[in-house]
């Protein structure tokens, strides 16, 4: 098992590694395997970025992502000029999304409205987050989709044996009404974070309890 120090090493120069952010500004701290990115990035893509990279790195048991967005003055924007891009792409990468809306204050970005499912809700906060000038993002869309518990067992059952990024024989799904639960033991963060994929991709799902462990 890596210690902290060795995790905190492994963080630190993967950060450095992607070219996709800058992390001259950003403090890694370890405790027991869980990460806490704290510090300043210049854009909120590169806030969510950060994290996404601590994640996938071995030994990393869970990231705390505690990055404030210090906007350069090129890339501060009026309110309504990110409101106008966001809908733009939400309009291009999500057509049918017509319940969606937009409304931005002091460059913190809010989507309201009610998706047919959380996969849909993930998918449009992550959309609008590249939008240039934002500083923060504030989800509040609902998600609306009455399955029949049975039905959401069995299909996130299936979508995890057909994921080649984890062994899901020591995966256990439990599904009460809406909410699901998982258990079990995989061999990874990333195998943990891909089941709990899973499970939010099952139309209905409205809530996902993830139990599993990290085997040492």
């Amino acid at each position: 098992m890596k210690s902290d120090e060795d995790v905190r090493n492994d963080v630190e120069s993967e950060l450095r590694w992607d070219p996709s952010l800058d992390a001259t500004d950003i403090v890694v701290t370890v405790n027991h395997g869980a990460v806490t990115l704290a510090g300043f990035v210049k854009s909120f893509t590169e806030k969510w970025e950060a994290e996404d990279v601590a994640k996938r790195v071995a030994g990393v048991f869970g990231v705390a992502n505690d990055l404030d967005v210090r906007l350069p003055s090129i890339s501060q924007r009026p309110d309504p000029e990110i409101a106008r891009d966001a809908v733009t792409v939400l309009h291009y990468e999500s057509p049918d999304l017509g319940d969606v809306k937009v409304v931005v204050k002091d460059g913190i970005l809010r989507l309201e409205g009610i998706v047919a499912s959380y996969h849909q809700r993930r998918d449009v906060a992550r959309a609008v987050r590249r939008v240039r000038g934002i500083k923060g993002l504030v989800n509040t869309i609902m998600v609306r989709s009455p399955v029949a518990p049975d039905e959401i067992h069995q299909s996130i059952a299936e979508a995890l044996k057909r994921s080649a990024l984890l062994d899901a024989a020591g995966i256990i799904v439990k599904a009460k009404g809406n909410e699901v639960v998982l258990e079990g033991r995989v061999r990874s963060w990333a195998e943990r974070t891909e089941a709990e994929e899973a499970a939010w991709r099952a139309p209905g799902v409205l809530k996902v309890d993830n139990r599993i462990t990290i085997a040492s």
